[in-house]
This record gives C-alpha cells, structure tokens and sequence, in this order.
C-alpha cells in the first residue's frame, strides 16, 4: 500500500503540483517569470490537460499501476538490491521536495547577480541586421534595452544615431568608469533558461542607485569618445521591479 500511494504521489502527484503552479501563474499574470507570453497558451493547455488526466486515474485502483504480473519479482529484486531502493527513495525525496518548493515559494525574476554571471561580453544574439537598419531609418520610440544593445554592437555607422531620444527600464549593473553605469535587461525567447543579457552603457551626473536597482532613463545616445555607441542619461529614477521584468 505505501509503494503503491508513493508511487502514485511521485507521478500523478507531482505532475500535478506544476500544473497548479501553472494555472495559478497564468491567472495572477506572473507566468511570464518564467516563460515567454507567446508560450502562455500551450502551457496553461498542457497543465489542464495533465490536471484532467490526474483526476481521471483515481479512476484505477490503487497499485494498478504496478500491476504487470510479476509484482513478486520486483518485490525480491528491490530485497536484493538495497542500494537501488535507496536511490529511489532519495530521489523521490528530492524531487518532491522541488515540487512543494515551486508550489509553495512566491515566484521571483532573475537577480542582478544571475544578470552578471551570464553576461560573456559578446553582441546579443536575439537581432540582426533588419533592427539597425530600422534604427537609422525607422521609428525607434518602442526600442527596448535588447534592441539597443543590438544596435550599439552591431552598428557601422554609429553617428547615424548621434542624438536619438530614449526612456528605458532597467537595472543596474556595475561599469567601469565612475560617472557612468551599465542599464541590464534580461531578454528571453522561450522561457528563463534561454535568457540573455542585454546592457546598455549610460552615463550622467544626476548620480544613481545601487547595483540591482530598478531605474528607468531619459537621455540621449551619442557617440563615446572611443567611437562606441553610449545613452547620456538626463534623468535617472530609481523604481520598483516591474511586473514584467523580462524582454522578449
């Protein structure tokens, strides 16, 4: 009986939990700390469809899903093997105790630190040249911190963009002149597994929060001394963490 309730826990059980954690998500609009709101659909879909196939096995007797003939070979099998039960037992110990933490702690986007470790120094890799050429031609009032950070890396001409007004949200991240910081976005495609690190240089002399900070900019990109594209920042407030703190 408590092989076959574990049993049970350990499949219906768990699986069941996530898709909780899913709807419960999708319907407090905090689904997106984790995946891309494009995927919101197919999720909230699968955690249903899990959820209608957990009830519908309360159908099945308890144990039947061990039920394959031979009940007493695995019985002697598992006595002959102490190291196997064992592992399993951990494992199922683990795996539960993952899935009452995912239920049972408040969801929270990627920290600063994390920000900081997975930012390699390289060009962001979520646009290409169709965004610079929009940004030296286009409308560039909707351009988020990925979106700049594409053009500041890729551009050839970086005086075409000498002037152009932004307002961006971001948190802070360190530089490595004084006067100036770096505004870091995480940017997602699919879900937070994938997420890249989008920064964008800024300097001012209104001053600025700490690292981690949320803030949100008014200034200017113009051209650093270096010839590298840089936001000359006019006004610099500190804010809360979005609701949304991802780009997509």
């Amino acid at each position: 009986m408590r092989s076959s309730l574990a049993t049970r826990w350990l499949g219906v059980g768990l699986a069941s939990c996530l898709a909780v954690v899913t709807l419960a998500l999708a319907l407090t609009g905090r689904l997106a700390l984790y995946i891309a709101p494009s995927s919101n659909w197919f999720a909230v879909s699968m955690a249903v469809l899990l959820l209608v196939g957990a009830v519908a096995s309360f159908a099945l007797p308890l144990g039947a899903e061990e039920d394959h003939g031979h009940d007493h070979d695995h019985d002697h099998e598992d006595r002959r093997h102490p190291v196997a039960g064992a592992a399993s037992v951990a494992g199922g110990v683990i795996a539960s105790g993952v899935a009452l933490t995912i239920l049972l702690v408040p969801p929270a986007s990627l920290s600063a630190e994390i920000a900081t470790t997975r930012d390699v120094g390289s060009a962001p890799l979520f646009a290409g040249a169709d965004l610079v050429s929009l940004a030296t031609h286009g409308d560039t009032t909707q351009f988020g911190v990925g979106d700049w950070a594409s053009v500041f890396a890729t551009a050839t001409n970086p005086d075409a963009f000498e002037g152009d007004a932004v307002t961006l949200t971001g948190f802070v991240t360190p530089a490595k002149s004084s006067g100036s910081f770096e505004l870091t976005r995480l940017v997602i495609t699919h879900c937070v597994i994938d997420a890249q690190v989008a920064t964008l240089p800024v300097t001012t002399t209104t001053g600025f929060p700490g690292n981690g900070r949320w803030v949100s900019i008014t200034g200017t990109v113009r051209t650093a001394s270096d010839g590298t594209l840089e936001i000359d920042a006019t006004h610099v407030k500190a804010i809360p963490e979005p609701r949304d703190p991802y780009e997509y």
